[in-house]
């Protein structure tokens, strides 16, 4: 295992040389154990278990995800480490020669790109290294896929617009382009929900390029540079805009940000993470519905299937325990799923839920990183979520 993990991380700083590096900042990290393999009778305490997160700095990783993910390792006895990219291919492909070389037994790999990621994805098999792709589907046959149903977040987001706007004028902002969630399948959620119907038959008419418009890194910023450049070609054809789907929170930040900017109002809009901006938007009534993904789950099921294939466990034998309102509807064992690329993956995929003003007590209820008073930070009892904050 030594030697392979040794070839593995000559393979990857050679990845890494061959393309320009960039600076980053690393995630906290706890020390590394000595890079013993992980055979069926390690126990948890020999385990230290990676994870190269894309970008430490989105709030609901390191608000959410990684305190579940290294609380279940460390509780388990194992050890935690993580490195961060901070948006850079490049940094990711160091980091994760980095992590080998700290004695990974387990990479949990949220890629950035997950076309880029390929080569490097194969420097950790190479080592022996069992990867899972967090929340971000990268197209392997051999990697296990944790992730929230990705098709349903889609669904949910347009079905609680639809259902508020049934007709009318729709923008459509999507996330980042090299990300099949954002390519695929939150798109393939929203023509679930009956976009697609309800623009052949002319109901909904999309402003802006037809199959909408997308936002470089899910960038904040740019989403609204490219919501104000829609909102003034509308103004200027007399078009009103009556809906709005942003395909998560940061995109539907920028789409608040132009719309305030604009003095446009706030026409019904989605978006997905459950953030703490966003649930305030919610309640505020400048954001319609934020699908949850309670990601504290999400990371202890991640920790759990990790630290098992660390001791050896096959990903067809896996099993996770966590709340049963997310779940998966196929249960705690590993299901097959097809990827686009025609991949077959094991996967565990857990069930989000969305929220409206209506039933926000249910995110203050279950213990959340988001608290009530986030939520209710400036709310009036002329908000939507007036009831839900008590006001």
């Amino acid at each position: 295992m030594q030697s392979r993990r040794l070839a593995a991380i000559l393979a990857v700083v050679a990845v890494g040389l061959a393309a320009c590096s960039s600076g980053s900042s690393a995630a906290p990290s706890t020390g590394a154990s000595a890079g013993a393999s992980a055979g069926a009778s390690a126990g948890a305490s020999d385990c230290t278990i990676a994870v190269s997160w894309n970008n430490y700095q989105q709030p609901r990783w390191a608000a959410a995800d990684e305190p579940n993910i290294k609380k279940t390792v460390e509780d388990a006895g194992g050890t935690y480490i993580s490195k961060d990219a901070n948006l850079s291919n490049e940094q990711q492909a160091t980091d994760v020669s980095t992590l080998i070389s700290q004695g990974a037994d387990v990479l949990i790999l949220l890629a950035q790109d997950t076309t880029a990621i390929l080569p490097t994805l194969q420097v950790a098999k190479d080592a022996g290294v069992p990867v899972i792709a967090y929340d971000r589907l990268i197209e392997d046959p051999d990697i296990l896929y944790i992730t929230f149903d990705n098709v349903k977040v889609g669904e949910a987001e347009a079905a609680a617009v639809l259902d508020k706007v049934p007709t009318g004028n729709y923008v459509l902002i999507k996330g980042d382009p090299g990300d099949p969630n954002a390519s695929t399948f939150l798109p393939q959620g929203w023509d679930d929900a009956g976009l697609a119907d309800k623009v052949a038959s002319g109901d909904i008419t999309i402003i802006g390029p037809a199959e909408g418009t997308y936002t470089d890194a899910w960038a904040t910023e740019t989403a609204q540079a490219n919501m104000e450049a829609i909102i003034d070609s509308a103004v200027s054809a007399n078009t009103p805009i009556d809906a709005i789907l942003a395909e998560n929170d940061s995109t539907a930040l920028g789409v608040v940000a132009a719309l305030t900017a604009k003095n446009y109002g706030y026409p019904p809009l989605s978006g997905q993470d459950g953030d703490k901006a966003n649930l305030n938007n919610v309640a505020l009534g400048k954001q319609y519905v934020d699908v949850w993904k309670n990601a504290n789950e999400l990371g202890k099921a991640a920790a759990q299937a990790a630290l098992q294939l660390c001791q050896g466990t096959a990903m067809s034998d896996l099993s996770i325990n966590i709340d049963s309102s997310v779940a998966p509807e196929a249960g705690n064992a590993p299901t097959d799923f097809t990827t686009p690329g025609d991949n077959t993956v094991k996967s565990f995929i857990l069930k989000p839920t969305p929220i409206t003003a209506e039933n926000l007590t249910d995110v203050m209820n279950a213990g959340w990183w988001v608290t009530k008073d986030d939520i209710c930070q400036g709310v009036t009892s002329s908000d939507p979520g007036a009831a839900a904050c008590g006001v």
